[in-house]
């Protein structure tokens, strides 16, 4: 089985994704999470419910629920923080604790994830984040390679854009405000760490739309390393030249609130996949 299992109970399956797997394929023969988990639960076609999905080439942690119940409840956490589907220790993750910690009275209790990826700040273009990156940078004091190291807290750049899906082509675009079907997309990110022509960010998504961190970073001239289909001709040769096969971008972390206890949990990596490149 490629998934890893980081947490289960009679509620909910926690696993973290390898990059290239699919959540769920509907093609015959080729392999999916889905299958996988399904396969692994037994019996005659178990309930597994799709709470969040992840981009087939990329990597992370998702929660599925065995419950209907649960599912649910879950659905309804993706969806407050604008993440719904449509239609650790190493790299297996760990689970922090955090007693009993639960939404105040009256507050809608939200999915959080977070997101590492390493961007190309190859790109010479003005206007962009490149330049705030390199701005950026006097601050970061080597806080160690890829590692949650010394924590130096660092300037929040925010990125909003209107974005167009193409849903026969399976991508999606930057256009104007007005254009009809445009979404509005809006994320926050920080640099953790820069070195050569690459930088690892720390992404917090506050909408979720389809391939928003890959189509909004790759507007601002920061193409994310291992992205052939948003990358440029630069960071596609920097790719390939530093060996990253897959997308460089992993949902690292993933909090939410129990659907039978109420109470919060978290699970983060210790490892991102392509830390074996540096």
């Amino acid at each position: 089985m490629k998934s890893k299992i980081l947490a289960e109970d009679q509620h909910i399956l926690v696993c973290y994704k390898p990059p290239g797997l699919a959540v769920q394929s509907g093609r015959i023969g080729e392999p999916d999470m889905i299958s996988e988990l399904k396969n692994y639960l037994g019996g005659r076609n178990p309930y597994l419910g799709l709470v969040h999905r992840l981009d087939q080439p990329v990597s992370g942690i998702l929660v599925f629920a065995k419950t209907p119940q649960a599912a649910a409840k879950l659905s309804q956490q993706a969806a407050a923080h604008g993440e719904a589907p449509q239609g650790g220790k190493n790299q297996t993750g760990k689970q922090k604790k955090n007693g009993n910690q639960k939404p105040g009275k009256g507050a809608i209790p939200s999915m959080e994830k977070g997101y590492m990826a390493l961007v190309y700040t190859g790109t010479k273009r003005d206007g962009t984040a490149t330049e705030q990156i390199h701005q950026i940078q006097e601050s970061v004091q080597e806080p160690g390679l890829y590692k949650e190291g010394n924590k130096i807290r660092r300037k929040e750049i925010k990125l909003v854009d209107y974005l167009l899906r193409d849903a026969g082509q399976n991508t999606s675009r930057v256009v104007k405000a007005d254009t009809k079907g445009a979404r509005r997309a809006e994320l926050l990110y920080e640099v953790v760490e820069k070195r050569d022509r690459q930088a690892l960010v720390r992404i917090r998504l506050l909408t979720g739309r389809h391939h928003q961190i890959r189509v909004q970073f790759a507007n601002a001239g920061l193409p994310l390393l291992g992205d052939a289909r948003y990358g440029t001709e630069e960071s596609r040769g920097y790719s390939a030249e530093k060996g990253y096969g897959n997308i460089c971008l992993c949902a690292f972390s993933l909090s939410f609130y129990h659907p039978a206890t109420g109470k919060k949990i978290d699970f983060q990596l210790e490892e991102l996949p392509w830390i074996k490149n540096n």
